[in-house]
């Protein structure tokens, strides 16, 4: 049963939500403050975070921040953000920031679900989807381990969705691919998307790649992968 920790100061929300989601075999626990929700990441092995965007002691997008650059064991894991508008700028800061979703307050639990859903089947996709590695200029994919090394040997730091947009893009070499078709590819549906969010996980996962010039954009087409394949 995947272990789920929501680190949100609505506290009300938590003994509901943890009913509700029982039925699709999570387990949620709740942590009101951020140093309570920090303390518990780092004590207890955890399948996703879910993050609200507006709390104490801490902002939840400077918290997101603070755990994509924090302990091994914590930095690669899936996170929601939700936030408290539905505006484009949180939805865009959350992604840059790190998170690997979105949620806007108010929402309707069973779509919360389907998005931690869709989220852990990202996280945990069968290696037998792509060859076991796969070898680039440069660039090495190592997919049974979901391990991306780059430039000089080094290991790069991304996260579940930064590592899966890289993957379908390095599995087909040279094609293009249009920002929906991608949207829909991460996301497994196309409901409350936008192709905004393509732009900005491309822009996040090249400069990761720098100083390789893997990601290639098309104007009004999409974006492909650039490196020549190796034996």
């Amino acid at each position: 049963m995947p272990r789920l920790l929501m680190i949100d100061d609505d506290e009300a929300l938590a003994g509901p939500l943890t009913q509700y989601l029982a039925r699709f075999d999570f387990e949620l626990h709740a942590a009101p403050r951020p140093s309570l929700g920090l303390q518990r990441l780092a004590a207890e092995p955890f399948d996703a975070l879910i993050l609200d965007g507006m709390l104490p002691e801490i902002d939840g997008f400077e918290l997101c921040k603070q755990i994509r650059a924090g302990a091994e064991g914590t930095r690669h894991l899936p996170i929601l953000m939700l936030t408290a508008r539905g505006d484009l700028t949180d939805r865009v800061v959350g992604l840059e920031l790190g998170a690997d979703d979105y949620l806007a307050k108010p929402f309707e639990p069973r779509e919360l679900a389907a998005r931690l859903q869709s989220l852990l089947r990202r996280a945990r996709m069968a290696p037998g989807l792509a060859a076991p590695e796969m070898r680039f200029d440069g660039l090495r994919i190592d997919t049974a381990r979901r391990e991306v090394w780059g430039c000089g040997g080094s290991l790069l730091e991304l996260t579940s969705t930064e590592y899966e947009l890289l993957v379908i893009l390095a599995r087909e070499p040279r094609r293009v691919f249009h920002r929906d078709e991608i949207l829909n590819r991460l996301r497994g549906h196309e409901a409350y998307l936008y192709t905004r969010a393509v732009d900005i996980l491309v822009s996040r996962l090249r400069k990761k790649l720098a100083p390789l010039d893997a990601l290639k954009t098309l104007r009004n087409a999409g974006y492909c992968f650039a490196l020549a394949a190796q034996p």
